[in-house]
């Protein structure tokens, strides 16, 4: 059983990284810049402060490990807004399923291949390979195919803010016209960040861009241990 410090240890970094969350968001909305994003600012706040404190990484997750389990329910909230769309997704539901099974290959293999061109260990590939879909399906991916989850969580929120990031030079360079277009190209490249920022363009967006991650995220579980049989 958790002594009474470990508890209170606990307490203190699950209180202090949503308080950092909730003042990246707040910063966010003042200044709406890609760098500025909760996903860098929050950790940036928290690796500050843990190196102030002298915490290491072991004590800080064992503290706020819940709020990774967190992740499976607050996916499943994407449904609402997809289910509020069905008409459109049912009409378009071919490509969307073509592009997911295609962009999710590709994102794959592109990482497996950039990471054996540098020459990394076997543990860090199988941890690289699932960084193109959300968390609660990256972490199951890279525990099954032998990678190491916490790495893969870093992996994850990295493809995020670099997927955002372009995503928004794109929309500015490419002629995407169209809904489908705007939302696969967000929820495919950046999942959980991509879904937000592409509701902020609209509600159509969003509800594409949360379907095509739930998707990619279920057509990778099944296909990562067989891609990593065929590679290996």
């Amino acid at each position: 059983m958790p002594s009474v410090e470990a508890l209170a240890n606990g307490a203190l970094w699950s209180v202090a990284t949503i308080a950092a969350y909730l003042v990246a968001r707040a910063l966010h909305r003042r200044v709406r810049h890609w760098a500025l994003s909760p996903l860098i600012v929050a950790p940036a706040i928290l690796v500050a402060a843990a190196l102030a404190a002298q915490v290491g990484y072991d004590p800080y997750i064992a503290g706020t490990h819940w709020l990774m389990l967190a992740l499976g329910p607050a996916t499943v909230a994407f449904a609402l807004p997809i289910y509020e769309h069905r008409a459109t997704i049912r009409r378009l539901w071919p490509v969307l399923l073509v592009g997911v099974v295609v962009g999710s290959g590709i994102a794959m293999l592109s990482a497996w291949g950039l990471a054996a061109a540098f020459g990394p260990t076997d543990s860090l590939q199988l941890s690289l390979l699932p960084r193109s879909m959300s968390m609660p399906f990256a972490l199951i991916v890279a525990q099954d195919v032998g990678g190491a989850p916490d790495l893969t969580a870093v992996f994850v929120v990295l493809t995020a803010v670099v997927g955002v990031a372009v995503g928004e030079i794109l929309l500015k360079w490419l002629p995407l016209t169209s809904a489908l277009a705007r939302g696969s190209l967000f929820g495919m490249g950046a999942h959980g960040a991509g879904v937000a920022k592409a509701t902020e363009i609209g509600g159509e967006e969003g509800s594409i861009a949360g379907l095509v991650m739930v998707l990619s995220g279920v057509v990778n579980v099944l296909a990562a241990p067989l891609i990593v049989l065929l590679i290996q």
